[in-house]
């Protein structure tokens, strides 16, 4: 395990450790901690580039570390979108399970290629996918400090007070969007604020699903019986000996 902690590896695990206290600086209302908060995840996406980067160049990749470099992001990008639940009326719950439930499906592949002795098949649009999650919290991230904590409440409640209406969230960012593009709003970065996270975070989560159905129909051979062992069964005993 010893040669296993290399530079980027420790960027990996940097990464990891930094989950826990990302997610205790940007439940504080302190702007400061808040602003902390931003330089982390930054610092954190940083680390994703330059670990894979010096990794192949210094030929150091281990099977520790492209165990764990998807792991570290699974970890950041999931602490962050689990805490706006508690910060939004935006962030929706079915769009973070839908989030998770693709996380959970790609893991349970990754073990079953493994157990099976083969390779999890990736595609371009995954890293798409990595990419926009990870702009779209940061997008959201500078929401919280673009607007005052008191106006972060008045947009919260805005959401609440229509969902116990009976009103969608869809329609609330809609009206805000019109009424932002109307110049019927007192801030800029209020009426943003008011409808951005909620559509970043809607195609978020539908460039989550599709990278979930794509990922399950590529490797849908991991479901099949193993063409060798289901010759070995069906072929009569003794029909290879002379």
């Amino acid at each position: 395990m010893k040669g296993q902690w290399n530079i980027p590896n420790i960027l990996t695990g940097l990464r990891v450790v930094s989950v826990p206290f990302f997610i205790y600086f940007i439940l504080s209302p302190n702007i400061t901690f808040r602003i902390i908060a931003f330089a982390l995840f930054a610092l954190a996406s940083i680390t994703d580039l330059i670990d894979g980067y010096l990794a192949r160049k210094w030929n150091q990749e281990t099977e520790f570390g492209k165990f764990m470099d998807p792991m570290a992001d699974k970890a950041l990008v999931l602490g962050a979108f689990i805490t706006f639940l508690f910060l939004s009326d935006q962030v929706q719950i079915w769009m973070v399970l839908c989030i998770i439930g693709r996380d959970m499906l790609i893991t349970a592949l990754r073990y079953l290629a493994i157990h099976r002795g083969k390779s999890l098949r990736t595609s371009m649009f995954g890293k798409i996918k990595t990419t926009f999650q990870m702009f779209s919290i940061a997008v959201i991230l500078l929401s919280f400090l673009m607007v005052s904590y008191k106006e972060r409440g008045a947009i919260n409640s805005m959401y609440s007070q229509a969902r116990e209406e009976g009103i969608g969230p869809v329609h609330v960012a809609q009206a805000n969007l019109q009424e932002f593009l109307a110049g019927n709003v007192d801030s800029v970065l209020y009426g943003l604020s008011s409808f951005v996270p909620y559509y970043l975070m809607l195609f978020t989560t539908i460039l989550t699903i599709i990278s979930g159905i794509r990922y399950f129909v590529t490797n849908f051979r991991l479901f099949l019986p193993d063409r060798k062992k289901r010759r070995a069964m069906t072929e009569p005993a003794g029909e290879n000996e002379l």
